[in-house]
């Protein structure tokens, strides 16, 4: 008998799913927006699917997957664009939707398991007088958890900043993978070493996060004749404190042709700035968009948007849903993940879009950053190969801008500094001492290796 047939026969009542076209596909998250991590990981599948039902099932795995050596890859929705939830070395992938509800809500902080899926929980709070302060383009199908355990920011983040900003995450509950599996909570910044870490250090069963009142937001559209004249408008608004916000994003005039959902409101070669805004702006905002000679093509209400089938709320043409726009008509194309210093924002934006005129398509998000407001960008790349991308990324860094490298599969390679960290090797020693939560995905186990 197999390790992971010894696994499965001692899981007792948990369901599990072993079809292999079904454990294929859930073995596979949007990791293909990069065509360097397609070639990586094109081949690797998990073994068989597991589903807990609550803690207690998710203990017994941790137990269980300790006792037969079999690497466990927690998967929310799939929706990550970086290999988060793809198992590389087999094992179990453990689905946790069915971990999936608002526990309370009270005074701006909510409780709620983690793989509730991000639209039922918004919803579940709007009944309650609240919404979600921050989610991803893949609002629709993608988990808390998962958002948690993979992202960095996303719609609301023009107001609230990323999700490792103070306030955003106030706590956590997590199975660990111990001489003991136990489960655990951690508050505010001691959560730091789970949150970000795509289920290396912990499997997250429970989240408390701030919550802000609902608002009956409003889809706007206003394009521009140039890209220059497009940013400034969309920095402006974003400096601007009497105007809530919940997006402001901005898009050179090679993107609309590739958005289905509003193409045809939009001139031809024009720039758009896409926002999300409150009743109580709109009428200051279409002021100050005529005043910067800027065209409102398109308006909604973002809740029957997203409540509509067959429509697309304007968010879903933002952050990593800009790419997806894009690859759905033209797979030769990728992206890359850029922060733009909040000094000389819109001028080093400049340089770079002057730099690579035909390799690519500039997307802005704008967000808080340091007690300044700055942006970052998202630009759609032309893919001829690795080579001239690893050049596009050192010409970034080379004049000041930041690049978390979405072409590699690691925590650390992904984010701004790349290197390994002692102190995430030390979460990870404490809490998986076997290395079995979704290996491949830490560069600082090779600590942990070397070590023996």
């Amino acid at each position: 008998m197999s390790s992971v047939e010894t696994f499965l026969s001692l899981l007792g009542d948990i369901p599990v799913q072993t079809v292999p076209a079904l454990v294929k596909r859930k073995s596979r998250d949007f990791y293909w927006y990069s065509p360097v991590l397609k070639r990586q990981l094109d081949s690797c599948f998990g073994d068989c699917i597991v589903m807990p039902r609550n803690e207690e099932d998710l203990l017994h795995i941790a137990r269980v997957a300790r006792e037969t050596k079999t690497p466990l890859t927690p998967r929310g929705g799939g929706t990550g664009n970086y290999g988060q939830a793809v198992p590389m070395e087999g094992g179990a992938v453990v689905e946790m939707t069915e971990l999936n509800k608002l526990l309370w809500v009270k005074d701006g902080v909510a409780r709620v398991q983690a793989g509730m899926n991000m639209l039922d929980l918004d919803r579940a709070l709007h009944e309650r007088g609240w919404e979600v302060r921050m989610y991803p383009s893949t609002k629709r199908t993608a988990t808390i958890g998962g958002f948690i355990a993979g992202g960095s920011g996303g719609i609301g983040s023009v107001r609230w900043g990323g999700l490792s900003s103070p306030g955003n995450i106030l706590g956590l509950r997590f199975v660990t993978l111990g001489e003991n599996p136990e489960a655990l909570e951690l508050r505010g910044s001691d959560a730091r070493g789970i949150l970000h870490t795509y289920g290396t250090t912990g499997l997250i069963t429970e989240l408390e996060i701030g919550v802000e009142p609902a608002v009956d937001w409003q889809d706007m559209a206003i394009s521009f004749g140039t890209f220059e004249e497009a940013a400034v408008f969309a920095r402006d608004i974003a400096l601007q404190a009497g105007i809530q916000k919940k997006l402001v994003s901005v898009v050179d005039g090679d993107l609309p042709p590739f958005f289905a959902s509003v193409r045809e409101h939009v001139p031809d070669g024009a720039s758009l700035v896409i926002l999300m805004i409150a009743p109580a702006g709109i009428e200051t905002v279409k002021a100050l968009a005529e005043a910067a000679n800027g065209h409102l093509c398109y308006e909604a209400n973002t809740r029957e948007a997203e409540d509509t089938s067959g429509a697309t709320p304007l968010y879903e043409l933002t952050w990593n849903h800009t790419t997806l726009q894009v690859l759905k008509k033209d797979r030769g194309y990728t992206y890359l993940q850029c922060g733009y210093p909040h000094v000389g924002t819109l001028e080093k934006v400049a340089e770079i879009r002057a730099l690579f005129p035909d390799d690519l398509m500039m997307h802005l998000e704008f967000f808080p950053m340091g007690g300044h407001v700055s942006c970052a960008a998202l630009p759609v790349i032309h893919f001829t190969d690795e080579e001239r991308l690893n050049y596009i990324i050192a010409e970034h860094e080379k004049r000041g801008v930041n690049i978390a490298n979405p072409h590699v599969v690691t925590i650390e390679e992904g984010g701004m500094h790349r290197v390994a960290s002692p102190a995430l090797a030390a979460i990870k020693k404490r809490y998986d001492p076997m290395l079995l939560l979704n290996p491949g995905k830490m560069l600082s186990v090779k600590t942990l290796k070397a070590e023996g």
